[in-house]
């Protein structure tokens, strides 16, 4: 693969790092706003409460998962195995990777675990 191509993307990737990290400290943040300011309210008052911090668990995990893809993918940068599909060993296309650049498969066998998964 294209050594420059490859540089950008260990930059988009890391770039993608920085800003889920940024996220996820100014919702962890917000997080320990919400417990902290947990006092006896009205029963309303603790659902949203509840609410809210079930929301911020969610999030937090969604975004923990694509940091653990980023990290995986830079990981492979690194090892020479960056945009090879991880199913059937051919060249993930430059397109789905500038797309995705954390993309584990090319778009056949992406398609054929999503049909699987349903």
């Amino acid at each position: 693969m294209d050594k420059e191509f490859l540089k950008k993307m260990q930059e988009e990737l890391q770039r993608q790092k920085e800003e889920i990290l940024h996220h996820l400290v100014v919702e962890s943040e917000g997080f320990r706003a919400i417990v902290e300011d947990i006092d006896p309210k009205d029963l309303v008052d603790m659902a949203s409460d509840d609410i809210d911090k079930k929301n911020l668990e969610a999030l937090n995990a969604v975004e923990s998962k694509k940091l653990q893809m980023i990290d995986n993918a830079l990981a492979r940068i690194q090892n020479d195995r960056y945009g090879v599909c991880m199913e059937c060993q051919k060249p993930i296309p430059v397109s789905r990777l500038q797309a995705i650049p954390y993309a584990l498969f090319c778009i056949d066998c992406q398609s054929r675990k999503d049909r699987q998964n349903r």
